[in-house]
Protein backbone atom coordinates (compact mmCIF):
# COMPACT_ATOMS: atom_id res chain seq x y z
CA UNK A 1 0.00 0.00 0.00
CA UNK A 2 1.54 3.30 -1.08
CA UNK A 3 1.65 6.19 1.38
CA UNK A 4 1.53 9.80 0.18
CA UNK A 5 4.11 12.22 1.65
CA UNK A 6 3.11 14.25 4.69
CA UNK A 7 1.60 17.56 3.55
CA UNK A 8 0.86 19.16 6.89
CA UNK A 9 0.49 22.95 6.94
CA UNK A 10 3.23 23.57 9.51
CA UNK A 11 5.56 21.21 11.40
CA UNK A 12 8.49 22.30 13.57
CA UNK A 13 10.73 20.92 16.31
CA UNK A 14 10.48 22.68 19.68
CA UNK A 15 14.01 22.08 20.92
CA UNK A 16 13.56 23.27 24.52
CA UNK A 17 10.49 21.09 24.98
CA UNK A 18 11.82 18.15 22.98
CA UNK A 19 8.62 17.77 20.98
CA UNK A 20 7.09 18.32 17.55
CA UNK A 21 4.54 21.10 16.95
CA UNK A 22 2.05 20.44 14.14
CA UNK A 23 -0.39 23.16 13.02
CA UNK A 24 -3.27 22.83 10.57
CA UNK A 25 -5.12 25.92 9.30
CA UNK A 26 -8.72 25.44 8.19
CA UNK A 27 -11.32 27.80 6.74
CA UNK A 28 -13.98 25.09 6.98
CA UNK A 29 -14.38 21.82 8.85
CA UNK A 30 -15.64 19.66 5.99
CA UNK A 31 -12.88 17.73 4.23
CA UNK A 32 -12.08 14.37 2.65
CA UNK A 33 -10.86 12.48 4.59
CA UNK A 34 -12.52 14.03 7.67
CA UNK A 35 -10.35 16.35 9.74
CA UNK A 36 -10.16 14.10 12.87
CA UNK A 37 -8.93 11.18 10.74
CA UNK A 38 -6.36 13.41 9.02
CA UNK A 39 -5.03 14.56 12.39
CA UNK A 40 -4.63 10.96 13.52
CA UNK A 41 -2.91 10.10 10.24
CA UNK A 42 -0.50 13.04 10.60
CA UNK A 43 0.26 12.04 14.21
CA UNK A 44 1.04 8.43 13.32
CA UNK A 45 3.31 9.39 10.43
CA UNK A 46 5.13 12.11 12.35
CA UNK A 47 5.64 9.83 15.35
CA UNK A 48 6.89 7.01 13.12
CA UNK A 49 9.38 9.44 11.60
CA UNK A 50 10.64 11.27 14.71
CA UNK A 51 9.60 9.18 17.76
CA UNK A 52 8.94 12.34 19.78
CA UNK A 53 5.86 13.66 21.60
CA UNK A 54 3.65 15.70 19.27
CA UNK A 55 1.43 18.69 20.01
CA UNK A 56 -1.27 19.10 17.35
CA UNK A 57 -3.31 22.26 16.94
CA UNK A 58 -6.07 22.98 14.42
CA UNK A 59 -6.50 26.72 13.83
CA UNK A 60 -10.00 27.50 12.56
CA UNK A 61 -9.80 30.74 10.60
CA UNK A 62 -13.54 31.35 10.19
CA UNK A 63 -16.55 30.48 12.38
CA UNK A 64 -18.69 27.60 11.05
CA UNK A 65 -22.49 27.67 10.97
CA UNK A 66 -24.06 27.74 14.47
CA UNK A 67 -25.26 24.13 14.31
CA UNK A 68 -21.80 22.76 13.42
CA UNK A 69 -20.11 20.55 16.00
CA UNK A 70 -16.39 21.28 16.25
CA UNK A 71 -14.69 17.96 16.93
CA UNK A 72 -11.48 17.79 18.95
CA UNK A 73 -10.83 14.05 18.74
CA UNK A 74 -10.93 11.01 16.48
CA UNK A 75 -12.83 8.16 18.12
CA UNK A 76 -13.55 4.68 16.74
CA UNK A 77 -14.20 1.89 19.25
CA UNK A 78 -11.12 1.73 21.50
CA UNK A 79 -9.07 4.16 19.41
CA UNK A 80 -9.12 7.78 20.56
CA UNK A 81 -6.83 10.58 19.40
CA UNK A 82 -7.19 14.16 20.67
CA UNK A 83 -5.89 17.48 19.38
CA UNK A 84 -6.37 21.12 20.32
CA UNK A 85 -8.65 23.47 18.38
CA UNK A 86 -8.17 27.26 18.34
CA UNK A 87 -11.16 29.33 17.23
CA UNK A 88 -9.35 32.34 15.82
CA UNK A 89 -12.43 34.59 15.94
CA UNK A 90 -12.48 34.16 19.75
CA UNK A 91 -8.82 35.04 20.32
CA UNK A 92 -7.51 38.42 21.48
CA UNK A 93 -5.80 40.14 18.51
CA UNK A 94 -3.05 41.40 20.83
CA UNK A 95 -1.70 37.84 20.84
CA UNK A 96 -0.83 38.24 17.15
CA UNK A 97 -0.15 41.94 16.62
CA UNK A 98 3.29 42.05 18.23
CA UNK A 99 4.78 38.97 16.55
CA UNK A 100 5.59 39.29 12.81
CA UNK A 101 5.23 35.53 12.34
CA UNK A 102 1.66 35.62 13.73
CA UNK A 103 0.67 39.01 12.33
CA UNK A 104 -1.15 37.60 9.24
CA UNK A 105 -3.68 35.97 11.62
CA UNK A 106 -4.50 39.16 13.52
CA UNK A 107 -7.19 40.48 11.17
CA UNK A 108 -9.31 37.36 11.80
CA UNK A 109 -9.16 37.62 15.61
CA UNK A 110 -11.96 38.77 17.93
CA UNK A 111 -13.14 42.37 17.47
CA UNK A 112 -16.24 44.53 17.59
CA UNK A 113 -14.64 47.00 15.15
CA UNK A 114 -13.29 45.01 12.20
CA UNK A 115 -12.11 47.96 10.10
CA UNK A 116 -10.26 49.51 13.04
CA UNK A 117 -8.53 46.17 13.66
CA UNK A 118 -7.51 45.89 10.02
CA UNK A 119 -6.10 49.43 10.15
CA UNK A 120 -4.11 48.44 13.23
CA UNK A 121 -2.79 45.38 11.40
CA UNK A 122 -1.65 47.57 8.48
CA UNK A 123 0.28 49.80 10.89
CA UNK A 124 2.00 46.76 12.39
CA UNK A 125 2.86 45.34 8.96
CA UNK A 126 4.56 48.59 8.03
CA UNK A 127 6.69 48.36 11.18
CA UNK A 128 8.07 44.95 10.19
CA UNK A 129 11.74 44.75 9.19
CA UNK A 130 11.93 45.76 5.48
CA UNK A 131 13.25 42.44 4.17
CA UNK A 132 10.38 40.52 5.79
CA UNK A 133 7.69 43.06 5.05
CA UNK A 134 6.67 42.11 1.47
CA UNK A 135 6.00 38.46 2.28
CA UNK A 136 4.26 39.17 5.61
CA UNK A 137 2.12 41.80 3.91
CA UNK A 138 1.15 39.34 1.16
CA UNK A 139 0.17 36.63 3.67
CA UNK A 140 -1.76 39.18 5.72
CA UNK A 141 -3.75 40.41 2.73
CA UNK A 142 -4.58 36.86 1.63
CA UNK A 143 -5.96 35.91 5.05
CA UNK A 144 -7.74 39.24 5.49
CA UNK A 145 -9.53 38.47 2.21
CA UNK A 146 -11.42 35.70 4.01
CA UNK A 147 -13.27 38.31 6.07
CA UNK A 148 -12.91 41.78 4.54
CA UNK A 149 -13.84 43.26 1.17
CA UNK A 150 -10.98 43.37 -1.31
CA UNK A 151 -11.44 47.07 -2.02
CA UNK A 152 -11.00 47.89 1.68
CA UNK A 153 -7.89 45.71 1.93
CA UNK A 154 -6.33 47.31 -1.15
CA UNK A 155 -7.18 50.81 0.09
CA UNK A 156 -5.74 50.39 3.59
CA UNK A 157 -2.61 48.54 2.52
CA UNK A 158 -1.91 50.90 -0.36
CA UNK A 159 -2.21 53.93 1.95
CA UNK A 160 0.10 52.34 4.50
CA UNK A 161 2.58 51.31 1.82
CA UNK A 162 2.73 54.82 0.35
CA UNK A 163 3.40 56.33 3.78
CA UNK A 164 5.99 53.96 5.19
CA UNK A 165 7.39 51.28 2.88
CA UNK A 166 10.27 52.22 0.60
CA UNK A 167 10.34 48.68 -0.83
CA UNK A 168 6.68 48.77 -1.73
CA UNK A 169 6.94 52.27 -3.21
CA UNK A 170 9.45 50.81 -5.66
CA UNK A 171 7.12 47.91 -6.45
CA UNK A 172 4.21 50.27 -7.08
CA UNK A 173 6.31 52.49 -9.36
CA UNK A 174 7.25 49.48 -11.43
CA UNK A 175 3.55 48.76 -11.86
CA UNK A 176 1.04 46.02 -11.34
CA UNK A 177 3.06 43.42 -13.24
CA UNK A 178 5.77 43.28 -10.56
CA UNK A 179 3.16 42.89 -7.84
CA UNK A 180 1.47 40.17 -9.85
CA UNK A 181 4.77 38.28 -10.12
CA UNK A 182 5.20 38.40 -6.35
CA UNK A 183 1.64 37.24 -5.81
CA UNK A 184 2.15 34.35 -8.23
CA UNK A 185 5.42 33.27 -6.59
CA UNK A 186 3.84 33.28 -3.14
CA UNK A 187 0.84 31.27 -4.32
CA UNK A 188 3.07 28.73 -6.09
CA UNK A 189 5.01 28.16 -2.86
CA UNK A 190 1.78 27.66 -0.93
CA UNK A 191 0.32 25.34 -3.58
CA UNK A 192 3.45 23.17 -3.51
CA UNK A 193 3.19 22.89 0.27
CA UNK A 194 -0.50 21.99 0.11
CA UNK A 195 -0.65 19.55 -2.82
CA UNK A 196 2.95 18.69 -3.77
CA UNK A 197 5.03 19.45 -6.86
CA UNK A 198 2.96 20.78 -9.76
CA UNK A 199 3.32 19.52 -13.36
CA UNK A 200 4.57 22.01 -15.92
CA UNK A 201 1.20 22.33 -17.65
CA UNK A 202 -0.36 23.46 -14.37
CA UNK A 203 2.45 25.97 -13.79
CA UNK A 204 1.92 27.31 -17.31
CA UNK A 205 -1.78 27.74 -16.64
CA UNK A 206 -1.13 29.64 -13.42
CA UNK A 207 1.11 31.99 -15.41
CA UNK A 208 -1.94 33.06 -17.44
CA UNK A 209 -4.08 34.05 -14.43
CA UNK A 210 -4.98 37.68 -13.88
CA UNK A 211 -4.19 39.44 -10.59
CA UNK A 212 -7.80 39.06 -9.44
CA UNK A 213 -7.78 35.34 -10.29
CA UNK A 214 -4.49 34.93 -8.39
CA UNK A 215 -6.04 36.58 -5.34
CA UNK A 216 -9.04 34.26 -5.56
CA UNK A 217 -6.72 31.26 -5.87
CA UNK A 218 -4.75 32.46 -2.85
CA UNK A 219 -7.91 32.28 -0.76
CA UNK A 220 -9.18 29.01 -2.26
CA UNK A 221 -5.93 27.06 -1.79
CA UNK A 222 -6.32 27.21 1.99
CA UNK A 223 -8.84 24.38 1.60
CA UNK A 224 -6.92 22.30 -0.97
CA UNK A 225 -5.88 18.79 0.05
CA UNK A 226 -4.78 17.39 -3.33
CA UNK A 227 -4.06 18.48 -6.91
CA UNK A 228 -7.59 17.40 -7.80
CA UNK A 229 -8.84 20.37 -5.75
CA UNK A 230 -6.76 22.70 -7.92
CA UNK A 231 -8.20 21.11 -11.07
CA UNK A 232 -11.71 21.61 -9.68
CA UNK A 233 -10.92 25.27 -9.05
CA UNK A 234 -9.65 25.67 -12.62
CA UNK A 235 -12.87 24.08 -13.89
CA UNK A 236 -14.88 26.84 -12.20
CA UNK A 237 -12.87 29.36 -14.23
CA UNK A 238 -13.70 27.48 -17.42
CA UNK A 239 -17.41 27.50 -16.54
CA UNK A 240 -17.24 31.22 -15.88
CA UNK A 241 -15.64 31.86 -19.26
CA UNK A 242 -18.29 29.79 -21.06
CA UNK A 243 -21.13 31.58 -19.27
CA UNK A 244 -19.81 34.97 -20.25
Amino acid sequence: MSIEPIRADYVTFLQLQGRILHLEFQTKLESTPPLPLRMLDYWVRLYRLYRLPITQVVVLLLPPSPETVIETAFTVETTRHEYRVIRLWEENPELFLNDPALLPLASLAATTQPQALLQQVVVKVNQVEPRQRPEISAYTQILAGLKYKKDLIRQLFREGIMRESVIYQEILREGEQRGQQRERALILRQLTRRVGELPQEVLDRIETLSLEQLENLGEALLDFQAQADLETWFSTLDVGVKMT
